[in-house]
């Protein structure tokens, strides 16, 4: 991650599944903060005056939205099994959450909950970048996720990170992957502010489908663009003040996809596999790994946008920070963030708590680190890891991840 940067034709369109009509207490609870959320945000000074209208316009969508009827648990989206899927315990679901009625844009996710005791553990959301790339192609299935694409069939990834957490993996924005909007004017000018505010209105949304997940710690990460993404949507939250538990953001290098794409995308694009996913192509031929530049068109100049202030304000609300890379990526050398890094730390008058060490991996050096305050902001290389860490040194990756879930410094044996 760089801090300053980063059609079966269907006639029918999908109409992604809605929400139960609410009990009593839910909607008592949502009138509550939305509330204090109007509030806070005409009383707040910290906020520019056009994100105040930004947030205000989706808490109100959202709250029509909550008064459609709809289904009371999202058994639609469970999906019994994928094909060629070895037998697993956990759950998942997939499916789409609607952001905007009006012109009917949807965004397509795909959650799996943790291997084991999925109450007790924290909750995950992420996000690839590009901009234009699937987070379920690459995230899911290329990386991290519980399954690897092998030939027609799937099989286990051992390093898989839902044995640490209940993962979500977002296609964002619409036009990534199965995501869409039915109004295709959409996609001739697509920007940070659209996608940040898509993605509130998404978690919200998601949040009311599986309110047992409302209230556990929440962590946002991701890779190449999403170092975008991830500050920006975090920065929403905080903003808004919504009752959204999140802990900390984690956001990584990456350039380049990695081996194994085209069988991945041969496989998202069976017609079986789409039934089992509830997914659907809606004014594309066939499913992508990264939409090029010449269908979904997103502001170049938002490349150039620094996002530094924006790490500088979390931080500062109490959001754990960790900008992590591989030391042989080539294209973003690690030296680089970790300068970056080192910089901010100076800026928010952070004390080195960690010093710039070695950090292990079983017994052989993982890579290196260095942590400032109270793991408020860390940073950390991966040995041996290139663009996609979780791809070339998955184990390490998983090391990491844990760590960075715990809030505690990488192991130093």
């Amino acid at each position: 991650m760089t801090l300053h940067h980063y059609h079966a034709n269907s006639s029918k369109i999908a109409t992604p599944p809605t929400l139960d009509l609410f009990e009593n207490k839910h909607l008592q609870g949502l009138l509550s903060e939305t509330k204090e959320l109007l509030f806070s945000l005409s009383s707040s000074r910290s906020i520019m005056q056009s994100q105040r209208w930004i947030v205000m316009g989706i808490i109100c969508a959202t709250f029509i939205h909550f008064l459609m009827p709809v289904e009371p648990f999202p058994i639609a989206d469970k999906i019994t099994s994928l094909p060629g899927q070895p037998q697993v315990s956990f759950q998942q679901f997939a499916g789409y959450i609607t952001v905007d009625e009006k012109q009917n844009r949807a965004l397509f996710y795909y959650f799996f909950e943790a291997e084991s005791q999925p109450a007790s553990k924290p909750l995950v959301l992420w996000l690839d970048g590009g901009p234009g790339c699937s987070s379920v192609g690459a995230g899911a299935l290329l990386e991290h996720g519980p399954f690897k694409v092998r030939g027609d069939n799937l099989v286990r990834n051992e390093y898989n990170w839902n044995k640490e957490a209940n993962m979500l993996y977002l296609e964002s924005p619409a036009g990534v992957g199965f995501s869409f909007s039915a109004n295709k004017s959409f996609y001739t000018n697509v920007n940070e502010e659209i996608t940040a505010r898509d993605n509130l209105i998404f978690l919200q949304r998601w949040f009311a489908k599986y309110p047992k997940y409302r209230a556990k710690e929440f962590f946002i990460t991701g890779e190449s663009y999403a170092g975008h993404y991830v500050p920006q949507l975090a920065q929403l939250i905080v903003q808004s003040n919504l009752k959204i538990n999140l802990k900390g953001i984690a956001e990584a290098d990456k350039k380049e996809l990695v081996c194994g794409e085209g069988i991945t995308e041969k496989y998202l694009n069976r017609k079986d596999v789409q039934k089992a996913l509830h997914a659907q192509l809606v004014g594309i031929k066939e499913w992508a790994l990264c939409r090029d530049s010449d269908f979904l068109h997103y502001d170049e100049k938002n490349r150039e946008i620094s996002i530094i202030g924006v790490i500088v304000s979390l931080v500062k609300s109490g959001i754990r920070v960790f900008i992590y890379s591989g030391d042989q990526d080539a294209a973003i050398p690690f030296i680089g963030s970790r300068t970056l890094v080192n910089q901010l730390a100076k800026e928010m008058r952070l004390k080195t708590t960690v010093p710039y060490r070695a950090w292990f991996e079983g017994k052989q050096v993982g890579g290196w680190t260095q942590v400032y305050g109270k793991t408020q902001l860390s940073f950390a290389s991966i040995r041996g890891a290139s663009h996609t860490a979780p791809s070339t040194q998955p184990a390490r990756s998983f090391s990491l991840f844990k760590a960075f879930l715990a809030g505690k410094p990488l192991p130093n044996a």
